[in-house]
């Protein structure tokens, strides 16, 4: 069967949930027994997010080979439970790249390079590219901004040639945005039909309208919308704000979105969905038999999509646990040895979270002494466990300067250091410790009780790490290594045996949990919490 694409675009306002609508088709798509994927066009001109601020661009999400992506491959990964890569993440800064390279090679042999037809033949390249070498039956494309941005206009353009090109192959979905304005008390299509109408001035004619609304869309305003638009009637899809983005495949299946772009792609003798296990999920999810009082400690806490994947694998092992997590985000500038007792008070666990730099550091050292003194159930991730390190050295060792040399380059004892093949690394996109590594776990650990496994993958993004020089002493004081890396010697675990749950990695398990495989670590630790 050839290969199908579906587009993705946006209009009226950003952050109307393109991702999820992909993700919940993708998921409804694959559940009738096809292969899916879903690839993300980024307009921006970085190469990749790995160089952008968190309060720019939230979450770095990385995949198993390596590439710094957008975070909405998080949500493809965790619908699909399929793994990305780096070809389901493009930006025009890498098309550009991309482009510029063959031109200096001669590829293009003398001609003159211009947005039509180079650029827009490297974006469909990089479309074309899911479905010739990775078989797709379905491939969606979602692109990011909005219809009208002028950063948007050569996907806009690509996607107008594919549809010219494959035909009946192609689809595209536009998501806009139906406000209700109250002094009217009505909702309002007329910046719907301005963004259909900008789409079509680029030569896009939309399939498939998918209706953003808080207040319910009426049968009149979905045959007004498809009159004004050039859609048919049973293609205006509403969709409605849901308590968890986890309903919207069950709701855009009530709706029959799955139903109109078969039929639209020739594609209706098709099993019907099986979303059994995705409904035993939610089922867990809505109707939790306890809640918990987890703590999250970061340095972004305003802006929780930093922590996207995060969050979404509490609400995983939560289910898996059928409990509620109940999290409050702390942020580490505001806790000292001082408030750490009265801040933290109430939470039955601590999460300690990635980041980078000193900001907020001994805010998360102090929560981590406060915790493992207190027996508090404890996780750490990344730097996470890095401030575990730090302070296990400073209070149990008695290594009062010990620190990791990312913030203090002259301490004395730097039980957590550069990695070798970092330290000549100027470039900072890109570069690294990234992507999925082996990671040996040492039996009769909590570790090995958690993965019931000798040997696992995780995936990285790092460029510190556990100094080997000091991990007689630490093995000696209690804090035993329980995961490390077969090839580099890499402490991957740390945790300590006689406390009632404190384990850090350096690894981020976040980034494999998904709705049907909760991460082990994440159900482990909430396991715990219920408990206490």
């Amino acid at each position: 069967m050839d290969t199908k694409y579906i587009f993705v675009t946006g209009g009226v306002t950003s952050s109307l949930g393109k991702g999820i609508i992909a993700a919940s088709l993708a998921k409804l798509l694959q559940s009738r027994g096809l292969s899916v994927t879903i690839q993300k066009l980024d307009p921006y001109i970085n190469i990749d997010p790995d160089t952008l601020n968190p309060y720019e661009h939230g979450e770095c999400y990385v995949t198993n080979d390596g590439a710094v992506t957008d975070l909405d491959l998080g949500h493809y990964e965790r619908f699909l439970g399929v793994p990305t890569s780096q070809d389901n993440n493009v930006t025009t800064g890498r098309i550009y790249q991309s482009v510029i390279e063959k031109e200096r090679r001669g590829e293009y042999l003398g001609k003159t390079v211009q947005i039509i037809p180079h650029i827009t033949d490297e974006i469909k390249r990089n479309i074309k590219q899911l479905g010739t070498k990775y078989k797709y039956d379905v491939v969606i494309t979602e692109i990011g901004g909005t219809v009208g941005d002028i950063e948007s206009l050569p996907y806009i353009e690509a996607v107008r040639q594919m549809r010219w090109e494959l035909g009946k192959r192609c689809l595209c979905v536009h998501l806009t945005y139906v406000p209700y304005v109250a002094a009217a008390h009505e909702l309002k299509t007329k910046p719907t039909q301005h963004s259909v109408k900008s789409l079509q001035e680029q030569g896009v004619q939309p399939d498939v309208l998918v209706l953003r609304a808080e207040h319910p869309i009426s049968d009149d305003i979905r045959k007004k919308v498809a009159l004004f638009c050039n859609v048919e009637r049973d293609a205006v899809i509403p969709c409605l704000d849901a308590p968890t983005i986890y309903q919207v495949p069950i709701l855009m299946q009530a709706e029959k979105l799955d139903e109109v772009v078969l039929r639209k792609l020739g594609m209706e003798n098709l099993p019907e969905p099986n979303l059994t296990e995705w409904n035993k999920f939610l089922e867990k999810f809505c109707n939790p038999k306890k809640t918990v009082k987890i703590g999250l400690v970061g340095k972004y806490v305003e802006l929780p999509d930093a922590y996207k994947s995060i969050l979404e694998s509490f609400n995983h092992a939560g289910a898996a646990n059928e409990c509620k997590v109940d999290l409050t985000l702390f942020q580490s500038e505001n806790i000292t040895a001082e408030n750490v007792a009265d801040t933290l008070k109430g939470m039955q666990g601590i999460l300690v979270a990635p980041g980078f730099g000193e900001r907020g550091i001994e805010g998360k050292i102090a929560t981590i002494k406060y915790v493992r003194e207190n027996n508090i159930p404890f996780l750490g991730i990344c730097l996470g466990m890095q401030c575990a390190v730090v302070e296990f050295a400073r209070d149990v060792l008695g290594f009062k300067d010990a620190h990791s040399t990312e913030i203090n380059p002259k301490t004395t004892h730097k039980v957590v250091d550069l990695m070798e093949d970092q330290k000549y690394v100027t470039d900072k996109g890109g570069t690294m410790r990234l992507g999925a590594y082996k990671c040996h776990i040492v039996e009769n650990t909590l570790a090995a009780a958690i993965y019931k496994k000798s040997e696992i993958k995780e995936r990285h993004r790092h460029r510190y790490e556990f100094n080997n020089e000091y991990l007689k002493d630490f093995e000696q004081a209690g804090m035993k290594a329980s995961g490390i890396n077969p090839e580099s010697g890499l402490v991957e675990i740390v945790e300590i045996p006689s406390h009632r749950f404190f384990i850090a990695s350096q690894f981020h398990p976040e980034l494999q949990s998904t709705v049907q495989n909760p991460h082990p670590l994440f159900v482990a630790f909430v396991g715990a919490v219920a408990e206490s």
